[in-house]
C-alpha cells in the first residue's frame, strides 16, 4: 500500500515538473504593439500645465491605492508630453521617479 502511494506522489510530482519546464519562448515579444510604458496608465482631466507641474483630476487608481483627486504631478525627465488643451480629458502613464514619488512619464490627449 505505501509502495503504491509513493508511486502515485512521483508520477504526480513528474508530471508537474514536466509542465514547469515550459520556457514560454516568445510570449515576451511585444515588438509589434508600438510604444509600451510600463507604469500605471490612467484617465485624467486636465487643468493646468505650468512648466513641469501638471494639475489634474483623476479617478480611484487602485493599482497605486489612490483615491480619486485633484492634485498636482511633475512631469518626469524626458516625458512624452503631447499637446493637452486645458479642460481636456487625457492619458496619463504615471511611474515612479528616482525620488521615490509617482510622476508623469507620458501625457496625451484622450481619444
Amino acid at each position: 500500500m505505501r509502495n503504491s502511494i509513493y508511486s502515485l506522489v512521483a508520477t504526480g510530482l513528474l508530471a508537474t515538473s514536466a509542465f514547469a519546464t515550459d520556457d514560454h519562448s516568445g510570449h515576451a515579444d511585444h515588438s509589434g504593439h508600438g510604444a509600451m510604458h510600463e507604469g500605471v496608465q490612467v484617465e485624467a482631466v486636465i487643468h493646468t500645465i505650468d512648466g513641469t507641474t501638471v494639475n489634474l483630476s483623476h479617478d480611484p487608481i487602485p493599482e497605486i491605492g489612490w483615491p480619486a483627486m485633484t492634485m498636482d504631478l511633475q512631469l518626469l525627465e524626458g516625458a512624452e508630453v503631447s499637446d493637452v488643451a486645458e479642460g481636456q480629458g487625457a492619458l496619463i502613464v504615471l511611474e515612479k521617479g528616482e525620488d521615490g514619488m509617482y510622476g508623469i512619464r507620458a501625457l496625451m490627449p484622450k481619444e
